[in-house]
């Protein structure tokens, strides 16, 4: 299974979190976290859709002018969500600024910001030909689990505890449509947008009967429109195989609560990123900053089925010896 997405840590585990995950055949990705980004060139930051932030201490958020100043003068939007009281610590940034100019730029950058509370999720807009300040009106919607729900996949949050909210992160692909090239050549069809019309056709779960029409396809000599049903075109070109789920999980306390809650939202991912953050000789150091040692990120893992297990966020103390606590996260991970 080749799978839609790509995801990566930015920077090395000794360094600001962050992961930045990009999708095969689209000029998009999602980053959660957004503390020092410089290590993605703008050309990546550009496909950023959609920012998950786990908090707002400054190794989760100092990223936030970076990607700003990036974004700013372009006809983009951009959605960013973060636990309760977001919207001020959005609007101090912006407030940190003078705008007097943004108002005359030919493109208007717009800001879609979601706070998430216990129950809901409130969302307000900040528009650059605005001069950033909030629209009127706050929409708001219950919230069960999911952040975002796309036809292709969805993100789910948790709310944990690290002396404040902190949002873990789940990104579930719905079902994953490998593309096979040499049927697409057998069929003279060329790669082209209409691939990902194809794909969202599936995602939406359409009418295998229904038509879907291919034009100036580049394997198509005489560039006609070819006309297929859904399901004759799925049944020829694709392969479909169940999508892969990655999970996010930074800067908690390795407490019961945050337990049950991690494991549920972890449970059978193919990859989890997870902080470690102290070996768990520091086991008490570790709970009094309320983050995880490299057992605890480990046993959590295990408990929660994951295929793959990645640490990172660790502390400074050990930049002597980094790999010594993937060692033990590992070890907590595949014993018995």
């Amino acid at each position: 299974m080749r799978p839609s997405f790509l995801p990566r840590l930015i920077n090395d585990p000794l360094s600001d979190p962050g992961m930045f995950v990009p999708f095969l055949f689209e000029k998009r990705a999602l980053l959660f976290d957004l503390g020092d980004i410089h290590s993605l060139p703008p050309k990546e930051l550009l496909k950023i859709s959609h920012v998950f932030v786990s908090h707002t201490h400054m190794d989760h958020f100092v990223g936030f002018d970076t990607l700003l100043r990036i974004f700013l003068g372009r006809e983009k939007e951009l959605h960013i969500f973060g636990p309760k009281g977001f919207f001020r610590h959005i609007e101090g940034k912006l407030s940190g600024y003078t705008w007097n100019l943004v108002s005359e730029y030919e493109n208007n950058f717009s800001l879609k910001v979601t706070e998430l509370n216990k129950t809901s999720i409130l969302t307000r807009t900040y528009n650059s030909k605005n001069d950033f300040q909030p629209e009127k009106g706050v929409k708001e919607a219950p919230f069960s689990g999911a952040l975002l729900k796309e036809p292709a996949f969805q993100v789910e949050a948790a709310i944990l505890d690290h002396r404040i909210p902190c949002l873990g992160f789940s990104l579930t692909e719905n079902f994953y449509v490998n593309i096979i090239k040499e049927e697409l050549k057998r069929l003279g069809l060329g790669i082209g947008p209409w691939i990902n019309q194809f794909k969202n056709a599936l995602y939406e779960n359409r009418d295998p009967e229904s038509i879907f029409a291919i034009t100036h396809a580049d394997g198509d000599a005489e560039g006609k429109e070819r006309i297929f049903t859904l399901g004759e075109l799925t049944g020829q070109i694709a392969r479909i195989s169940p999508g892969q789920k990655v999970t996010y999980i930074t800067d908690v306390v390795g407490s019961p609560q945050n337990r049950e809650k991690i494991i549920a939202l972890a449970k059978n991912s193919d990859h989890l990123f997870i902080e470690a953050a102290f070996m768990d000789c520091d086991q008490k150091t570790a709970k009094k900053k309320y983050h995880l040692t490299a057992g605890q990120a480990g046993r959590l893992a295990k408990e929660a089925g994951v295929k793959q297990l990645t640490v990172f966020h660790f502390s400074p103390r050990y930049s002597h010896g980094p790999e010594e606590i993937s060692k033990e996260a590992i070890k907590a991970f595949i014993t018995p």
